[in-house]
């Protein structure tokens, strides 16, 4: 380009002076001869054929004055972030939204809290990173790099190796063969997701601001795709956080532990708790009273403690709301081979492998989650969005504080029916007819030995006939229990295994020797606490995000025999009674309903029942859902999020004055802007 310019001034300049360039005799021509000159060749065709060569703009030079832009622009923000302050973000907020509080460790530091208990965090699904130890050729180069969190790199270069390298054997649950993948360990495991991406990172760093370190503080990471029991057969795992908790008591002048499970880190804590009392081999040989010893309080952050129904469509057909409206705006994508992989059926066949995934169905039953024309939390009040309530800073009276006996409007409330978690059509979700209700599906599949290797990702669904699906499913719909059913009868092979490590029903007698068995430890209905009647039992959360509860489903209209045949009917709309895109809404943090993360606190171990026969103080602490105000805030410090509510700065301040030596009474007891105590009522659970 430089070149150029400096042909066309130096032609320029020749004009200019009544000259042109050396003839090649060494004469100059005359002013005059070159004009004459110039007319006798001054015909359009001729003037382009000379004059093209330099003055035509070619693709490769708007890819490079557009590289040019780029690298400009990037290398100018790179040199405004060195030069601005850190505070400038800060600076502006409080420019538009005025003064900002104290991030919670400042303030409590301020206030001479001082660190005391030893912390334990103990991350949920996904959440955690996982690296690789041992792998195919395909993964060279790859040692101890990560396969999940961080930038995800590898699964854009590296689609098929990376699926093949978190896909855990079929029968096993464990490793295939030459394949090691391990959870990243320390601090470092889950404070990010991913770049910018915090998880517990807030909660670490205002720790830390009273003073607590890696000597107070540790990462119960583990491969949260196994299921909990296999997590100490492949990794001792819940060995180590035994030792763990020993040694940060030893190390902090026998101090209890004060332990921060999140989401399914609370499920995988509540099987530690039975594991570690349990006798060798099965348990950890702690004996009855190790858990009163040195646990002084479980602040369950999220628990989905009684599943989540967002787990049963997860099952089904690899997808929730918002991934089967992407599905229906473009209804091959998901299913066509783009990158590499068929996205929705390679979702399918790795997820089906993780275990962990199907301790997250929904537990209770009928009489936790409803039945066919009746559950407790019907007739939730949603006929206004809770997000655009809180955009605009109104609607907030709805969420009524049963503390103050106030009663929540009666006006606007759903008809839905959200005991039916799966119904196959709009109008089956609606129908009064309960001769039409299809309780149980008759008749188990038998799980084929081999799969149909013709479409390359095997999935149950490969082996199972279309027209008996549409005949079992069509116009049905189902309930907690039922549901379960339905996964058996499309998964036989992947239930067979969720069946020898999960439960979930409600035990009739607790002291009935099978439910020594692991697979029981993780439900709370099948479970009793541990005789620690001086340790806390917290149930914290998000209220204030419309949160998924049942699905509309419609058999696929794809006619690929390899495709997933069955989705979310996302054309089902009714959004007065709370369906939305094929989802019906309910209160919660948008993960998990209310009913699940606060029903145990508010029910099940409230007081002396046969779930907690120690007495165990529960406290139940709910967060109202405020967004961020503006851009700067981030994810906000008010958010309620099912991860979001990690920043929350004040659940922060509640684990940090619970740390620093506080009961639930001096943090101000239970705190419950939700309908839940209303809704316990309704429900007969024999305590």
């Amino acid at each position: 380009m430089l070149r150029r310019r400096a042909q066309a001034a130096g032609a320029s300049q020749n004009i200019t002076d009544g000259s042109v360039p050396d003839s090649g005799d060494g004469k100059e021509k005359s002013y005059e001869a070159n004009v004459t000159e110039s007319k006798q060749d001054s015909s359009p065709t001729k003037r382009s054929r000379k004059l093209g060569s330099s003055t035509r703009w070619k693709c490769i030079d708007s890819f490079c004055w557009f590289n040019g832009w780029i690298c400009t622009v990037a290398l100018a923000l790179l040199l405004l972030s060195k030069i601005l302050p850190n505070s400038l973000p800060g600076y502006v907020t409080e420019v538009i939204t005025g003064p900002l509080p104290d991030p919670p460790g400042v303030k409590l530091a301020k206030a001479g809290l001082r660190a005391f208990h030893p912390v334990v965090f103990v991350p949920g699904i996904v959440t955690g990173g996982l690296e690789l130890w041992e792998g195919r050729s395909c993964a060279d180069g790859l040692f101890r790099k990560r396969l999940w969190g961080g930038t995800f790199g590898e699964v854009y270069r590296r689609p098929s190796c990376w699926a093949e390298h978190m896909t855990l054997d079929n029968e096993t649950g464990l490793d295939p063969e030459g394949i090691r993948v391990r959870a990243v360990t320390g601090l470092v495991a889950a404070d990010y997701f991913a770049p910018g991406y915090f998880v517990w990172a807030v909660v670490i760093e205002s720790l830390a601001k009273i003073g607590y370190d890696e000597k107070s503080m540790y990462m119960a990471a583990y491969d949260w795709r196994l299921s909990f029991q296999n997590t100490e057969v492949r990794d001792k795992t819940l060995s180590r956080l035994k030792s763990t908790i020993e040694m940060l008591k030893q190390t902090n002048q026998g101090r209890k532990v004060v332990v921060l499970p999140h989401s399914m880190g609370a499920l995988y804590f509540l099987h530690f708790l039975k594991w570690v009392e349990a006798p060798l081999p099965m348990g950890g040989g702690g004996g009855p009273d190790w858990v009163s010893k040195h646990i002084k309080a479980t602040m369950n952050i999220a628990g989905p403690l009684l599943g989540v129904p967002k787990a049963l469509p997860g099952l089904l057909s690899a997808e929730a709301k918002d991934i089967a409206v992407a599905r229906s705006i473009a209804p091959e994508l998901l299913d066509s081979a783009l990158f590499v992989l068929h996205t929705q059926r390679t979702v399918m066949s790795i997820s089906r492998t993780w275990d962990a995934t199907m301790s997250m169905i929904p537990r209770g039953g009928e009489t936790i989650w409803g039945a066919f024309d009746k559950s407790p939390d019907d007739g939730f009040n949603c006929s206004v969005n809770r997000l655009e309530c809180d955009e605009k800073k109104s609607c907030q009276p709805d969420m009524t504080d049963l503390s103050t006996g106030q009663e929540p409007p009666l006006d606007g409330k759903s008809t839905s029916h959200y005991g039916r978690l799966i119904s196959f059509g709009k109008e089956a979700s609606k129908m009064s007819d309960l001769a039409l209700f299809n309780k149980r599906i008759k008749g188990d599949r038998v799980s084929p030995i081999k799969a149909n290797s013709s479409c390359g990702d095997w999935i149950e669904y490969d082996e199972l006939d279309r027209d008996e699906l549409r005949a079992a499913v069509e116009g049905k719909v189902f309930t907690a229990e039922a549901a379960v059913d339905l996964l058996r009868f499309v998964a036989p092979q992947m239930m067979q295994k969720a069946d020898a490590n999960w439960a979930y029903g409600i035990a009739d007698d607790l002291d009935n020797p099978k439910y020594q068995h692991h697979k029981y430890w993780s439900n709370p209905l099948e479970t009793k606490l541990p005789n620690a009647p001086d340790m806390e039992v917290y149930c914290l959360y998000g209220v204030g995000i419309l949160t998924e509860r049942s699905y509309i489903y419609k058999m696929s209209a794809l006619n690929d025999t390899c495709s997933i045949p069955v989705q979310i009917d996302t054309s089902a709309e009714d959004k007065e009674n709370c369906l939305d895109g094929g989802a019906y809404f309910a209160e919660g943090d948008e993960t998990v309903p209310t009913l699940s993360a606060g029903l145990m606190c508010a029910q099940g171990w409230r007081g002396k029942t046969r779930f907690n026969p120690s007495q165990s103080p529960t406290f139940i602490r709910e967060y109202k859902h405020a967004p961020p105000a503006n851009i700067l805030e981030g994810r906000g410090t008010m958010s309620a999020g099912h991860v979001d509510i990690m920043g929350n700065y004040a659940l922060i301040e509640d684990i940090l004055r619970v740390a620093a030596g506080a009961s639930g009474h001096d943090i101000g007891g239970d705190r419950i802007y939700s309908d839940l105590l209303k809704w316990a009522e309704q429900i007969p659970l024999k305590l």
